[in-house]
């Protein structure tokens, strides 16, 4: 089976995570691909193949050399985002030309350049994606079949040699829940890296800080026509406390280190609302200060409608780059192995978050790398065929290195 081969068949599997559950897997679908994977792994002739009842695969490549090598580990994650659905995907490979390209002729839905500049990069290569209706799941099945194509590749080449390589693949990363259950200890790496990034080159050992606030809002149901000052109307509440929100400080607006509020859900009646949103920043003096600034908009509101107004603000992730930093050549290693194969590394804060971040707090520095998608989370997502086949030649290189 070759590289985009499995892709594509990893892509046919409905994983989407779901926040509502309490189950790990959040969906049985993860677990099916989880199964599937399994099978390829023993039929690829790797050791010490697990499942367990948390959806959790890990399975090692023993070493062919006897001199001992650090050990290292590469991780991807079996769901696919909420955000939209991954229910029969059906991906299609286009030789692109150049101008747009249209994904469904009955829906009118066209991918364009002038929505993803970064598409005149790729002209004159094939790229996966999907029809439209569906996201395309190279977040993160692209890193699954990279990291799997890349055992088989190194099973059929023994005149690479190598030490001891383990590779772990998650359930619920999109919901933030990846690293819950994730046994550090078993998984036995001195590091590892997570296969998640985006564009060919992504290098990444800093991400945001994150947290999600859930604000709650009490209303004072009366008859409209006899509400003047006594009647107390939730779902206004919830609009006003949205417009205190620093208005250039959403994700819309910012790039690069700059952090944002961003509003996910809003819900209510004239008794009771509620609007959740997320809180992303780098720095982490600056993250502290923009909790502590949701604190005091609260207050504020319960001075202006007293016993309105109720907060819980969890903590979901922190930066990395505090536990890799002192760690450095665990991402010179890495960029020295694109280059090998010709990628130019490219090494930026993650807007967001991985398993890698939670992981690297439990003791197992966790870098990010490529896989090579665009547009990830939606209709307009695509994978470029040779991004990823360097994302998988990159996983190579890094084990040869070592």
């Amino acid at each position: 089976m070759t590289l985009t081969e499995r892709f594509l068949r990893y892509a046919s599997f409905d994983t989407q995570s779901n926040q509502a559950s309490e189950t790990t897997p959040t969906t049985p679908g993860q677990r099916l691909l989880a199964k599937e994977i399994v099978k390829e792994l023993r039929a690829i002739g790797l050791e010490d193949i697990t499942l367990d009842a948390n959806g959790y695969v890990m399975a090692t490549l023993p070493a062919n050399k006897p001199e001992k090598a650090p050990v290292v580990g590469f991780i991807a994650h079996l769901d696919t985002s909420p955000d939209m659905s991954g229910k029969n995907v059906k991906p299609r490979i286009v030789s692109y030309k150049g101008g747009d390209i249209l994904l469904s002729e009955k829906e009118g839905i066209t991918l364009s350049p002038t929505f993803s500049p970064e598409l005149n990069r790729y002209i004159g290569q094939d790229l996966i994606v999907t029809d439209g209706t569906t996201l395309l799941g190279a977040d993160d099945k692209a890193g699954i079949a990279a990291i799997v194509s890349a055992m088989q590749y190194l099973k059929e080449h023994p005149e690479i040699k190598h030490g001891k390589v383990r590779i772990a693949f998650t359930p619920d990363e999109e919901i933030g829940r990846g690293a819950d259950r994730f046994d550090v200890e078993k998984f036995d790496c001195q590091w590892a890296y997570t296969v998640d990034g985006g564009a060919v080159g992504e290098l990444e050992y800093e991400n945001f800080n994150a947290a999600v606030a859930k604000v709650c809002f009490n209303g004072l149901n009366v008859h409209p026509g006899t509400a003047k000052d006594k009647l107390r109307n939730a779902a206004m509440l919830a609009v006003e406390f949205a417009s205190l929100l620093p208005g250039k400080k959403r994700p819309e607006y910012t790039e690069g280190y700059e952090g944002f509020f961003h509003p996910i859900e809003i819900t209510g009646t004239v008794k009771e609302a509620s609007l959740t949103f997320l809180i992303r920043e780098h720095n982490r003096a600056k993250f502290e200060h923009n909790k502590a600034y949701i604190r005091t908009l609260v207050e504020r509101m319960n001075e202006s409608y007293p016993g309105s107004t109720t907060l819980v603000i969890e903590d979901q992730y922190y930066n990395m780059r505090e536990v890799i930093e002192p760690k450095m050549h665990i991402i010179n290693l890495a960029s020295q192995a694109m280059q090998e194969v010709g990628v130019a590394p490219l090494i930026q804060p993650i807007r967001g978050g991985t398993d890698g971040a939670r992981l690297s707090y439990m003791k197992l520095p966790c870098p990010n790398i490529f896989t090579g998608g665009h547009n990830f989370h939606g209709r307009y997502e695509y994978l470029p065929v040779p991004s990823l086949e360097k994302s998988m030649y990159t996983i190579i290189k890094i084990i040869e290195l070592i």
